[in-house]
């Protein structure tokens, strides 16, 4: 299992370097609590810089060890290890719903696409890495273009797609011939390390994954020993575009490369010629899906006003069937109230419910889906990511204004455009400033064969298959020239 005894008897995750679990100490544990059990359920080891500096230590000495390892070692490592998660499916469905409060249905899809995209990457390992002859000018000159790994990668994942977005997060590096420094996420510790249990289990070489974690009165100054360390040549961020900035500042400061996903604002534009209850069905998914917190959420609806009244009644009758009961919970009560307290600020400010009322159950727990219109500029709401099950609904007179909304935002995600015309909807989807644009599908719709990413707020670079393995490759130059033709190429020698 994940846990160690704490001094007193508690379950805890422990951080793990080279293998080992290291002692635990009583005053630096982090409780780890289930909303949907209302207790702590485990604790969790914080490190400390000294603790980063060895695990950092640990994943170069890993690196110059796994760099010199064939394509077929890194492919099969990423196939046994995903044969093993598949293989513990309902032990790690049982982890994330304990530790982030997931429906079922929610963390099973995390298995599937966590091992899915695992095989996707190891099946492209052999041709990313294939190098290049490119033709030259010179003769009697050769040059080979290799592709190399970039070195031990640190990988910072959150916890609302616990294992996709963790499990991603380390097999692209390693595919690529890294090692991996990953600071779990305090929020879910356990489904992150068994991950790299699995990893373990399927012959992963010691020090190849290291795992740390740290309390948030910690974290900043366990992130930047891991940044500032020589070893450390790139960093993987995944999370709010606050915290991204930090990472991004933090890793300019070391002159570290930087993969970040970050937030969203994702808007469902629907058009006049648009199937209105396909795409209200498709908008309530991707609102209310594991609580809206994921960062590919609907959080807009951009609706032109000629379909804008029977879009609102679609919304309801959604709402109140196929998606009844269906929004989950939060993962902490202080999540399902920020939530709340957006809509109720906009409120205030005069913006109106059209569907829903902003309410929290019993518990406290979970935030009743609420659709909000009249949102103004100045609200807190139309700028921050609402991250619950809530949407902001605009209508705007034509497909121009649409657009211009859609826009008005600094994130870049994900977005969908609704219409029964392909060839207008490609048309709309290409003046949308986001990595993805979906017709006729939920903003959060993704597949492991294709790239995905933002732009803007919403980060840079892309994830899955190829284009992932592509983020952990360098290319390096050798020129090779034969002195009996070779001659100089800056002019005659005087």
């Amino acid at each position: 299992m994940s846990f160690v005894q704490g001094p007193n008897g508690e379950q805890v995750i422990p951080i793990r370097i080279d293998g080992l679990a290291l002692p635990v100490h009583d005053a630096r544990l982090i409780p780890v609590e289930s909303v949907s059990q209302c207790k702590v359920i485990h604790y969790a080891h914080s490190a400390t810089p000294e603790i980063a500096t060895l695990a950092a230590d640990s994943s170069q000495r890993a690196f110059l060890k796994w760099k010199t390892s064939t394509h077929v070692q890194r492919r099969d490592l990423l196939l046994r290890t995903a044969d093993i998660i598949d293989s513990w499916a309902d032990r790690f469905v049982e982890v994330q719903i304990a530790e982030t409060g997931c429906f079922e249905g929610w963390a099973r899809f995390n298995v599937s696409n966590l091992t899915r995209g695992m095989r996707e990457i190891a099946s492209h390992i052999s041709h990313m890495t294939t190098g290049e002859l490119p033709p030259l000018e010179v003769p009697g000159s050769i040059v080979l273009v290799y592709k190399e790994p970039v070195g031990p990668v640190l990988v910072i994942p959150p916890w609302n797609a616990a294992m996709i977005l963790s499990g991603r997060g380390m097999a692209a590096p390693i595919g690529a011939g890294c090692s991996v420094v990953l600071k779990a996420s305090e929020m879910c510790p356990q489904t992150h390390h068994l991950i790299v249990q699995a990893y373990e289990e399927a012959g992963m070489p010691k020090g190849l994954i290291n795992i740390v974690q740290a309390a948030r009165e910690d974290a900043t100054a366990v992130t930047e020993a891991l940044i500032a360390h020589p070893s450390i040549r790139k960093v993987e961020f995944i999370g709010s575009a606050a915290v991204g900035r930090i990472i991004g500042q933090l890793s300019s400061k070391y002159l570290k490369p930087v993969l970040m996903e970050l937030g969203g604002k994702a808007p469902a534009v629907v058009l006049k010629d648009a199937d209105v209850k396909h795409a209200a069905g498709k908008i309530i998914q991707g609102m209310v899906m594991h609580h809206g917190q994921i960062c590919m959420s609907t959080d807009r609806i951009v609706v032109v006003q000629d379909v804008a009244e029977e879009l609102i009644s679609q919304l309801k009758t959604a709402l109140a069937t196929t998606f009844a009961g269906k929004q989950g919970v939060a993962v902490s009560r202080k999540q399902a109230k920020r939530g709340q307290a957006l809509l109720l600020r906009a409120q205030a400010a005069g913006a109106r419910f059209i569907v829903g009322d902003a309410s929290l159950n019993a518990e406290e727990t979970s935030l009743t889906p609420t659709i909000v219109t009249d949102v103004k500029r100045t609200d807190e709401i139309f700028h921050e990511e609402i991250f619950s099950p809530a949407a902001i609904l605009t209508v705007v007179k034509d497909e121009a204004e649409a657009i211009q909304v859609a826009n008005d935002t600094t994130y870049g995600l994900n977005a969908a455009v609704h219409s029964r015309n392909v060839l207008n909807a490609i048309r709309v989807a290409q003046q949308i400033e986001a990595g993805q644009v979906h017709i006729c599908e939920t903003t959060g719709y993704d597949e492991q064969t294709l790239p995905i990413g933002g732009t803007k707020d919403s980060g840079w670079g892309r994830n899955n298959g190829k284009y992932g393995l592509a983020e952990f490759l360098e290319e390096k130059t050798i020129s090779i020239h034969d002195p009996a033709v070779s001659k100089n190429r800056f002019g005659d020698e005087k």
